[in-house]
């Protein structure tokens, strides 16, 4: 079985969110089921960079462009200086969407259609790769990782992308009078699947369907839930070079180390009091404003707020704010630092992810295998992976007063030495590596490759 897995980012070459995690995760696992996986991606700067010594595999003329296709080991990457010679994936430095992100993904898309003659099945991520099944026949499988983000753009783009006009309808690519990239691939892939089960049900409701419910419904025999896994060895308190102090569950009392270390770090005080970490993006989605609006009731419980991210600027302010009114009771650090990222992890003694739509989430399930029980909402890929009051603690409505009792539920159990180990020791148990994952995917790129129904 060969496969084409198509993706707009890949960590370590290239990271803009959890896409780029499970890019660098799930090839390798399935690799180890013998799946052939090759990974195909934008030659962005710091691919390039990192890429090390490759080989010409093609070169095309797509688009009005002349592009190499660059091959190193199970990569590769599209060469095309005038598209992708900039830093960032989708934005400016100034936080822009490039204005010419139709025609950089949309050559991926094309790209990826003429290598796809050389594999069994072509795998596409999001809506940076969805109209390779629009430009190819051959048996493909979408993945949504947020159906939130459909690549919308004006109808003029149609005739650059060498797309008939035939397609700009309701049943194709027409998506409220703009030209939707994710809305083709939703119609045109062979199979779709989302990143848990949970999120599989919920985005064919009017509530996170985001507009495409009706459309997911009527494929809804041809969609699943597939839960991501995390990548075991990154995120291995035993063995995290993050830490200040390595742990594991027979050796839970060294996490102190970790909490002390991590209040030094971001100036709160050497307190006993529990400490609740946050690490993502800064947006509403996430639930950051509430965040923000119950930081004094955080604080006043008492507890501590260590928070990492960045994303609008309004939150970005009122977090901001929040830290100055407490000082050594909230910290904020905007910005991302992949070792501060880890040591929230093993020093908070509680983790946050109050997000208001979750298609399946990572922290939640580091945090489980770092010993640092979560509060999380109950929507997607959270209800799939935290078990309420045995391994995290879960919250329905996504408003300030249902997240501060969530956390005050926590506490309490924290404040019970012998039932919170049994919590810590019950998510640090938990299998959430990519095995599983990688089983599922194997099995429906072969029913995609052999022409069988699901």
């Amino acid at each position: 079985m060969r496969v084409l897995f198509v993706t707009s980012e890949c960590a370590p070459l290239a990271k803009a969110g959890g896409l780029g995690d499970v890019s660098a995760a799930l090839p390798p696992a399935l690799r180890a089921l013998g799946v052939q996986v090759d990974v195909l991606l934008p030659g962005y700067p710091e691919v390039l960079r990192k890429l090390g010594d490759a080989t010409e595999a093609a070169r095309f003329s797509e688009l009005g462009f002349d592009c190499r296709v660059l091959q190193a080991n199970h990569f590769r990457v599209i060469e095309c200086a005038a598209l992708y010679q900039r830093e960032g994936v989708y934005q400016d430095p100034g936080g822009q969407d490039w204005p010419d992100n139709a025609l950089r993904f949309g050559l991926l898309s094309k790209v990826a259609a003429r290598l796809a003659e050389r594999y069994d099945v072509v795998h596409c991520n999001d809506w940076p790769a969805a109209l390779t099944p629009v430009f190819s026949q051959k048996p493909t499988l979408l993945t949504i990782h947020n159906l939130a983000f459909q690549g919308n753009f004006e109808p003029s783009w149609l005739s650059r992308l060498g797309l008939p006009q035939q397609l700009f309808s309701m049943d194709a690519l027409e998506f409220h009078g703009r030209l939707s990239f994710l809305k083709g691939g939703l119609v045109r892939a062979g199979a779709l699947n989302t990143v848990s089960p949970t999120y599989a049900r919920e985005i064919q409701t009017a509530e996170f369907g985001c507009g495409l419910d009706g459309l997911l419904r009527e494929r809804r025999a041809a969609l699943s839930g597939i839960l991501n896994g995390i990548d075991t060895e990154a995120w291995d308190p035993a063995n995290d070079p993050h830490l200040a102090q390595p742990y594991d569950a027979a050796s839970l009392e060294k996490k102190q180390s970790n909490k002390q270390a991590l209040q030094r770090r971001l100036n709160l005080e050497l307190s006993e009091d529990p400490l609740v970490g946050f690490v993502g993006r800064l947006t509403h989605q996430k639930g950051v404003d509430l965040v923000a609006a119950a930081a004094a009731e955080l604080a006043a419980l008492p507890a501590q707020l260590a928070v990492l991210g960045q994303g609008e600027r309004e939150l970005e302010g009122a977090l901001a704010a929040a830290a100055a009114r407490h000082p050594g009771r909230i910290a904020v650090s905007i910005g991302f630092n992949e070792e501060l990222a880890h040591l929230i992890e093993g020093g908070a003694d509680i983790f946050l992810m109050p997000s208001r739509f979750e298609p399946c989430g990572l922290n939640q399930m580091y945090s489980q295998r770092y010993g640092t029980p979560p509060v999380a909402r109950a929507t997607g890929g959270l209800v799939d992976t935290v078990s309420d009051g045995e391994t995290g603690f879960l919250f329905e409505r996504a408003d300030r007063s249902a997240l501060v009792a969530a956390v005050r539920r926590a506490c309490t159990a924290w404040r019970e030495p012998g039932r919170w180990r049994e919590v810590q020791r019950a998510g640090m148990g938990r299998d959430f590596s990519w095995r599983a994952a990688a089983r599922q995917y194997a099995a429906l790129y072969s029913q995609l490759a052999t022409g069988r129904p699901r």
